[in-house]
Order: C-alpha cells, then structure tokens, then sequence
C-alpha cells in the first residue's frame, strides 16, 4: 500500500484535519481537497509540492498567505519568508509523533479506510495531549 498524507495543522502543530491521497498523486490533489478546511490563518507554511499559482490565488482569496517555495523547474523565482518557513518543522514533528504509533509507522492496516482511521484516532490523541 503505497500512500501519501497530507495534513493542517494549527501553529504549534497539533493535527486539525487530513486527507489521504494515492502516492503517485500528485500534492495538488490534496492541497485542493483541504483548502475548504483551513482555519483562518495569517500563513500557511507548505513544501515544495504544493507551489502552485492557482494554490497561492485561493489562499490569497481566503486573506492567508502563503510561505512556500518555488519548485526547482519554476521559470520565475517565488519570494518567500526564509525565517517563517523554517517552523515548518513543527509539520514533520507532528508526522513524527503520528508514527511513534506503530499501527501507523507500518502501515498495518492494508484498507485505506481502516488505516485512516487509525491516523485520525491517533491524531485525536495527539491533540489532547
């Protein structure tokens, strides 16, 4: 089972809301799916894969701007904030404390669903603690 996560998350990295995409889709998909969802925020710190013009029209529509850098094979170069994006870390510790769950480091649930389900479980956990 090969999938990707993609995942919000409120300023000190606690788990707000998820969805699970194929891993061969592209991060498109999943930035669209959780663009309804965002809370109102001043930023929205993000990797490379969701650098897309169409991604940083829409959070400027909803008053949040984005700290993403440009993918390598932009022809123009995007600014960003060097020093924001460097929080970005809180991210990957939450994916970090995800995993400290072995149901979800292996991926033991082979149906989507139920895996899922044990992410957002575990997420749930997460948040309270």
């Amino acid at each position: 089972m090969n999938t990707k996560l993609h995942a919000a998350t409120d300023q000190n990295g606690r788990p707000l809301s998820f969805f699970m995409t194929a891993g061969q889709i592209s991060d498109y998909t999943g930035a669209s799916a959780l663009l309804d969802s965002l809370p109102m925020a001043q930023w929205l710190l993000a990797d490379r894969g969701y650098d897309a013009d169409w991604f940083r029209d829409a959070l400027e529509e909803k008053g949040i701007r984005p700290c993403i850098p440009g993918r390598r094979s932009r022809g123009k170069p995007v600014k960003y904030d060097k020093r924001k994006y460097k929080r970005r870390n809180r991210i990957e510790i939450m994916f970090g404390r995800l995993k400290d769950w072995r149901r979800v480091a292996t991926h033991y649930d082979r149906c989507p669903s139920v895996f899922f389900s044990a992410i957002c479980l575990t997420a749930t956990v997460i948040f309270w603690l």
